[in-house]
């Protein structure tokens, strides 16, 4: 039965098997090859006549999760006509190398998993180098000649190549990465966005309040619309409210400043969707701060007007009547929204006209973080950039 097994498993019917050893760190195969006529490389004369043997360890795929080496008694032949020595030939086992076919395609497949070199390296019982090498060998450059309709640019944070952040472009429409680019700043996206000559064939372009994006898009979109994504524009609400409860929170006694703490998520949760104890819970904050309850009546106005409208001719007309509701609070901690909605206004109320967001570049922005965590992070930018595009492949 482990004989069969064994042969199954390194999928040949020539292999004799001798022992398995099996220990606290590796699984050894003792094995070697049913004898017969190899083809002499030199004259092509055949021959059956074994010169001497040596051991040889290969690595191969992990067995019950630990790293396992074949041991292989090979055979050298020598030919009877012109004197030359050879080894055996062996499918599994290219030739100089020192682990199998198996176990290069089994590591190319983790690699394509959210789990760092090293501990592939340890469960195949290779070194990172090795891993490393391997991922080199992938061939994962984009392919694409003309961009798509829409496009999406984001950053990330990275730690590669000494720089702070990177730069991801997405295909939304289709839920693709196009590139990973080294920087966010405008010198590194003119130098790949000026390499497309169709570039009037974008009609959307999705982007944050990132500057450099929004000069970029102008100079090499001209035709395109540009829209800033909802959760950017959004969240300058949410932080304008929770800076008045902190702000509020400062001034009360200590019970009271840990029961605002607690209370927070009502705040930033929908009116609609709390239960009646906990709309009362709110009644108790409001009743020490008007500022407070004017702050989440503006949240609440924000999100079921302005979010809720279908275009952006229906988005001008109500972000321009809460900006004036806004104005008209006096609460200072609103400010800040007034300022980056005037100055991103044509861009924010483009964003009610196209049914894409930045949420797929989050998503693989999400991945992104996951596969730098596990792998405490990426020196070598070139690296980093193709096991991203390899995993999202």
């Amino acid at each position: 039965m482990q004989g069969n097994y064994i042969t199954n498993f390194l999928k040949s019917e020539d292999i004799i098997w001798e022992d398995i050893i099996e220990n606290d760190n590796r699984i050894e195969l003792h094995i070697k090859m049913k004898q017969k006529p190899h083809i002499c490389p030199r004259c092509g004369a055949t021959t059956s006549k074994i010169h001497d043997y040596r051991v040889q360890r290969i690595k191969d795929v992990p067995l019950f999760g630990k790293p396992t080496v074949i041991v292989l008694k090979k055979r050298r032949y020598v030919c009877k006509h012109c004197g030359k020595r050879f080894y055996e030939h062996l499918d599994y086992l290219p030739r100089y190398h020192r682990m199998t076919n198996r176990l290069s395609i089994y590591i190319l497949q983790q690699l394509k998993k959210q789990q760092s070199m090293k501990e592939i390296s340890e469960v195949t019982g290779v070194s990172i180098t090795t891993v490393m090498r391997l991922l080199d060998t992938v061939g994962v450059e984009p392919d694409y000649k003309i961009l798509p309709e829409v496009i999406s640019i984001d950053e990330f944070k990275g730690n590669s190549g000494g720089r702070k952040y990177h730069c991801i472009i997405v295909d939304p429409k289709g839920g693709k990465i196009l590139d990973i680019l080294k920087d966010r700043k405008q010198e590194d996206l003119s130098e790949y966005f000026k390499r497309f000559k169709d570039r009037n064939k974008v009609k959307w372009v999705i982007i944050d309040m990132w500057k450099p994006f929004l000069l970029t898009v102008k100079t090499y979109f001209k035709g395109a619309k540009i829209a800033i994504d909802k959760f950017h524009f959004t969240r300058y609400v949410y932080w304008a409210i929770e800076n008045v409860r902190k702000r509020v929170q400062k001034e009360l006694a200590r019970d009271k400043r840990r029961y605002f703490k607690r209370s927070r998520k009502l705040l930033l949760a929908k009116y609609d969707t709390l239960t009646p104890e906990q709309k009362e819970k709110l009644e108790i904050m409001f009743w020490y701060s008007a500022d407070l309850r004017m702050a989440h009546f503006l949240k609440e106005e924000f999100s079921n007007r302005v979010l809720k409208c279908k275009n952006s001719k229906e988005a001008k007309i109500e972000l321009k009547r809460w900006m004036q509701l806004t104005k008209e609070s006096k609460i200072d901690e609103f400010k800040r929204c007034i300022q980056v909605f005037n100055r991103w206004f044509e861009e924010i109320t483009n964003a009610f006209d196209i049914p894409y967001t930045n949420s797929v570049t989050e998503g693989y922005n999400n991945k992104i973080k996951v596969l730098k965590r596990l792998a405490y992070g990426y020196r070598n930018f070139y690296r980093f950039r193709k096991r991203i595009l390899y995993c999202n492949a």
